[in-house]
């Protein structure tokens, strides 16, 4: 049998879409989407183990019984030959299988029960609610996702991280609270170079694209895929459920059983903490929190409890409508003594006053900043703001102590009709603009803590690397015979002119 290449999966998914539009909103498309693709992988895979186990002498009955015989036990009526006998009360159904299948697999608590199929709201009324589902259930049964018909190991991933694009699109401003573009996450990651063994953060994982890209830049230093055992730990938060979930489907889907990725508000309530309640620190954390989001619950971190629990705004409380700085405290106070982070932020951290100043200041002093990248324009969904990217560095090499290296790659990307990308050759350029640590004429330059100081502890790039665009030389001889024929070709002009004045009785 040929096996499944990538653009007939994707082409199958995205018509999967089709399906629901004109039915519900956009905005909920992804969710059924994805819990379908989910079911139907884990049906598929468990028949697969099924026979794998007949094929080595097990009976079939232990094989459909035995739990331990899978890496996901799907109950009888999670199993998609039992789906497909579905023809009435299809959603209640469905809500009872993926309960059922939560129930037997701890490690997808919360996940598929999150995925509402007899939701009214969402899925009309009950007749238009069956014939949507019917649909689906009949559009997935033409696709096998065994391990034996998949062309790449990593293709399900993929065509997840792939969906993901699709719906950030989709949902315009919307998409940048669970999507942040790959390319971008791909640069940060190559930035901050996470190494084998290491335990790795993102405080507002979104998707869970970061922590991926995380596992697989180790994965390939170990020469290995995603799918296998790769010796990496992996924790993320995310504050909506179903974002939640969508990130912990996509893990299992990439093989990373055994990240951890707790639910709530990572500012309000931190819930990656230790046995006795205090934060979990790593070597990398990495992360694109919300643009200066308002109501970010600075009266929450103003507690005492707070600060005789976490403490983790030590350089001070940012303003109440503008809680970037806050995401960057608490990264900082998640980090080891030999941390890193790397995050995504609007210019606006570099240069406003008052409250973020002063934090800023204190974290230089810290000597905490390592380099300040500045992105191009409409690389993000729903938004054309440039971005910055901050590394902060608990352990700085001596050589860039007292220093913080500035990057201006806004000219670095490729035009594309919806927005801007980066290149392999724009991350590349950028990467080892950061690796090299020197000075390049109107790209990068490496700053003296002093200079910072004497500009008031303003970041802003252009402080510190010329960003105007520089006029083109002038060709003074060039120029000057451009005038000379241009005098010439004028007293022509006039010459005619009075010939015809004259010629007409104007002049005497």
């Amino acid at each position: 049998m040929p096996k499944l290449t990538k653009d007939e999966l994707f082409n199958h998914l995205w018509r999967s879409a089709d399906i629901l539009r004109g039915s519900i909103d956009s905005s909920d498309y992804k969710i059924y989407i994805f819990g379908f693709l989910f079911l139907k992988r884990l049906s598929d895979r468990f028949e697969e183990e099924v026979r794998e186990c007949v094929k080595h002498g097990l009976p079939a009955e232990i094989a459909y019984s035995d739990p331990d015989e899978h890496e996901f036990f799907v109950p009888e009526r999670g199993r998609w030959n039992e789906i497909q006998k579905l023809t009435s009360s299809i959603g209640d159904h469905l809500n009872k299988a993926c309960a059922a299948i939560e129930d037997a697999n701890p490690s997808m608590q919360g996940v598929l029960v999150n995925i509402d199929f007899n939701s009214e709201s969402r899925l009309g009324d009950e007749k238009n609610k069956e014939k949507v589902l019917s649909l689906l259930i009949r559009h997935f049964s033409y696709l096998d996702l065994s391990n034996a018909s998949l062309s790449e190991p990593d293709l399900l991933g993929r065509a997840y991280e792939k969906l993901i694009e699709w719906f950030a699109d989709d949902a315009g401003k919307k998409g940048g609270e669970f999507y942040t573009p790959h390319p971008v996450v791909k640069l940060i990651v190559e930035l901050l170079n996470p190494q084998p063994a290491m335990r790795i953060s993102d405080p507002t994982c979104g998707s869970g694209g970061m922590l991926i890209e995380s596992a697989r830049h180790v994965a390939d230093i170990e020469g290995k895929r995603l799918g296998q055992p790769i010796n990496v730990t992996l924790h993320g938060q995310e504050k909506n459920l179903g974002t939640w979930a969508i990130a912990k489907m996509n893990l299992l889907l990439h093989g990373l059983r055994d990240a951890r990725i707790e639910k709530g508000d990572t500012i309000r309530n931190p819930r990656l903490l230790d046995g006795d309640g205090n934060l979990l620190v790593y070597d990398r954390v990495i992360a694109n929190p919300p643009f200066s989001l308002d109501s970010w619950g600075a009266d929450d971190v103003s507690s005492d409890a707070e600060k005789q629990g976490h403490n983790r705004f030590i350089y001070g409380i940012p303003p109440k409508n503008m809680g970037d700085l806050a995401f960057v405290q608490h990264m900082v106070a998640t980090l080891n003594t030999n941390g890193v982070c790397g995050v995504v932020m609007p210019h606006g951290v570099l240069f406003r006053g008052a409250g973020d100043g002063r934090i800023r200041e204190g974290m230089l002093k810290d000597d905490l900043f390592e380099a300040i990248i500045g992105l191009p324009e409409n690389l993000f969904a729903g938004t054309g703001i440039p971005a910055t990217v901050l590394i902060l560095n608990k352990a700085k090499l001596p050589q860039r102590k007292g220093k913080v290296l500035f990057i201006y790659a806004a000219k670095e990307f490729v035009e594309r009709p919806k927005k801007n990308v980066l290149s392999d050759g724009n991350i590349r350029r950028i990467v080892d603009a950061f690796r090299a640590w020197k000075d390049e004429d109107r790209f990068s330059r490496v700053v003296e803590l002093k200079e910072i100081v004497e500009n008031d502890f303003n970041l802003n790039i252009s402080r510190y690397i010329d960003t105007l665009e520089p006029e083109a030389p002038i060709d003074v001889k060039g120029e000057l015979e451009k005038l000379r024929k241009a005098e010439l070709a004028r007293d022509g002009a006039v010459a005619r002119m009075n010939a015809l004045l004259e010629e007409m009785g104007y002049v005497e």
